[in-house]
């Protein structure tokens, strides 16, 4: 126990007269005393943002990552903790620097300034992380439906972002920030001249939300822009369509304002997409049917009860208004345009895929010289693009392939191979 006690007494000797010569040493050479302390005020900064890194952000990470919710994990996934642990070197400087010897008052003061402006720009840059975090939790909510707010989180991150560099600047001056933020009326004029597309855009978000124009996730066209797709992003500056090949399609916000646009959600919403298209009948084909046709169309089920109920309607009328009947301009009578149209309303109420409490109706259009335009007017019950597509498909084909049993004809302009029919007899 002697020896060790010695031994200990000596090393404590040692470190105490080493301790005692490096200080007397340090007190005639000011100039390295001011390095040195600064060197090691350097290092303390440094070894505080690593500690607070290691202690403080892991163990708030552990501790958001054994949680069962979701919104702190934007806070993880935007690295708000390990932003805010870059306010532990600026906290050093400011309260060390006072602590290093030798330094002349002014250059302490520049450095103080310094640290305050740097805290500062870091405490800007938490609440940026903060804010997206904010809105990626709302995003992830269900209150988020038709209700985006990245816009007003830009907005907000600009304004922030302003009065945040003049207090910066007004802390590495040594000015009072109130004394700048108020020189910046003067430059109203100027301000309203580079953020007018901001302005312009901010105000845009805001009735665009308000009166629900637009959210993501809408199919939209804007044809001016060449824009005809889903919306996928809405920002502060600018809306994010992807167009239907796949491409991206940017449009300044304030730009949905100044012109038109159409939304499709309402046609999503209502669970009916329109159907309108038009064939075009050749005209020299229409005519009245004789009594082979009758007999033969009510055989068609589709026309049983709208044959046997048209027959009797004409023969009333034709026996209480008209004497004879032979004549053909005498007595009304059905045509085969007519009936084939009763043929194709009975054929789409009866069609599993129409929507029967909308619109369903055929037309005639005024006749042009490319025929007589008979058109669809109905809605499909599915609205998904593809099936839409499938449906009025599968409708026409088989409109076109009846066709020839009412004795119709389909008008399209002859081409070589009925230059060759004719030629040919």
């Amino acid at each position: 126990m002697t020896a060790i006690n010695l031994t200990a007494q000596a090393g404590e000797g040692w470190f105490s007269a080493w301790t005692s010569s490096l200080s007397a040493w340090l007190s005639g050479h000011p100039l390295a005393a001011s390095l040195a302390a600064s060197l090691l005020l350097v290092l303390l900064a440094y070894v505080s943002q690593r500690l607070t890194n290691w202690i403080l952000v892991a163990t708030l990470r552990r501790l958001v990552s054994g949680t069962k919710a979701t919104w702190d994990d934007a806070l993880l996934r935007y690295g708000v903790f390990e932003k805010a642990s870059r306010l532990a070197p600026a906290l050093a400087i400011f309260y060390g620097v006072d602590l290093v010897p030798g330094l002349p008052d002014g250059f302490v003061a520049m450095v103080e300034n310094a640290a305050i402006a740097a805290m500062v720009i870091v405490s800007l840059v938490t609440i940026g992380g903060l804010l997206s975090a904010a809105g990626d939790a709302w995003t992830s909510g269900p209150l988020s439906r038709g209700r985006p707010i990245k816009g007003y989180i830009q907005a907000i991150k600009i304004v922030i972002w302003a009065v945040g560099v003049v207090i910066a600047f007004a802390a590495l001056t040594g000015q009072n920030p109130l004394i700048l933020l108020s020189g910046t009326a003067a430059l109203s004029a100027v301000l309203l001249l580079v953020f007018r597309d901001t302005i312009l855009s901010f105000v845009a978000s805001l009735q665009i939300s308000s009166y629900d124009m637009m959210k993501e996730g809408d199919w939209i066209e804007m044809p001016q822009y060449g824009a005809d797709g889903d919306v996928v992003d809405i920002g502060l500056h600018a809306i994010k369509v992807q167009n239907w090949d796949k491409t991206i399609t940017t449009i300044p916000t304030h730009k949905l304002l100044e012109d038109s646009f159409k939304n499709w959600r309402s046609m999503s919403l209502s669970g009916g997409r329109r159907i309108k298209r038009a064939l075009h009948i050749d005209m020299n084909s229409v005519r009245f049917l004789d009594d082979a046709d009758s007999a033969r169309f009510e055989k068609f089920v589709l026309l049983e009860d709208y044959m046997r109920q048209k027959k009797e309607e004409l023969e009333e009328y034709n026996a209480a208004h008209v004497g004879n009947t032979t004549l053909v301009a005498n007595a009304r009578r059905m045509t085969n345009l007519g009936t084939f149209r009763a043929y194709i309303v009975r054929y789409l109420r009866d069609h599993p895929k129409m929507h029967q409490q909308m619109t369903l109706m055929v037309r005639q259009l005024n006749p042009t010289p490319q025929g007589l335009p008979l058109e669809i007017y109905v809605f499909s019950n599915d609205v998904n693009w593809e099936n839409y597509e499938g449906i009025q498909s599968d409708i026409f084909d088989h409109i076109i392939a009846i066709l020839p049993e009412f004795g119709l004809r389909v008008y399209q302009q002859p081409s070589g191979s009925d230059f060759e029919a004719v030629l040919s007899r």
